[in-house]
């Protein structure tokens, strides 16, 4: 298959996709049950987990559970770790990147005790972070890595990992649901690309982690 790469908003990729102005979206797609009801997926290629990022000189910087990994179903309430970043982060201001699950995580989780801010992209948060503008930011973990990276050593991880089918089955190839041909071909290829260690030798390569889903 030959690909022709197109850059899109986040928040309108699903609508263009299924108004044809693409074919596929390979952007960290989380598979959801929500978004299957309107689009088809792939098999996932990765499992990344989300994490808070903050200054590193900021008071919230290694929260409780810095370090740790939780895992979490969905409506998961009560989770121990969860409650004590509430206690340490009434008050604050977490921004995100809209249209997300991780969004949809902060506003389910965190948006009775802090102010919640909306971005479009998740560079013009940071941007945000970096200067001071919010106390914190949720996203992917894998993203944050190479986003601390661009900020000069400036931000850092705080309070624990977060991983489990909370953030869905994984992250697929979005597909219109009757592109049912396109989707077994590069289900084949994401198969192989597994198999033979591609997918865990370019994520080590370019994250420094393996985010190769679990078979």
């Amino acid at each position: 298959i030959e690909c022709t790469l197109v850059a899109s908003d986040w928040d309108g990729m699903i609508p263009a996709l299924n108004a044809g102005k693409f074919d596929v979206i390979m952007d960290a797609l989380s598979i959801t049950d929500e978004r299957k009801q309107v689009i088809g997926f792939t098999i996932p290629y990765a499992a990344t987990p989300a994490a808070f990022a903050t200054a590193k000189d900021s008071p919230l910087a290694k929260a409780a559970g810095t370090g740790a990994t939780i895992k979490m179903t969905p409506g998961q309430t009560g989770v121990k770790e969860i409650e004590a970043l509430k206690a340490a982060f009434k008050g604050k201001t977490i921004g995100i990147q809209a249209a997300t699950v991780y969004a949809k995580f902060v506003y389910d989780n965190f948006g009775d005790i802090a102010e919640i801010r909306e971005y479009k992209t998740g560079a013009d948060r940071d941007l945000d972070l970096q200067n001071g503008r919010i106390d914190l930011g949720f996203d992917d973990a894998v993203y944050f890595a190479n986003a601390f990276q661009s900020a000069n050593g400036a931000l850092d991880f705080t309070g624990p990992e977060i991983v489990g089918s909370i953030w869905g089955e994984g992250e697929g190839l979005g597909i219109r649901k009757a592109d049912t041909d396109l989707r077994d071909k590069f289900n084949e290829a994401i198969k192989s690309a597994l198999a033979d260690g591609t997918v865990k030798n370019l994520s080590m390569k370019w994250f420094k982690v393996d985010v190769s889903p679990q078979q």
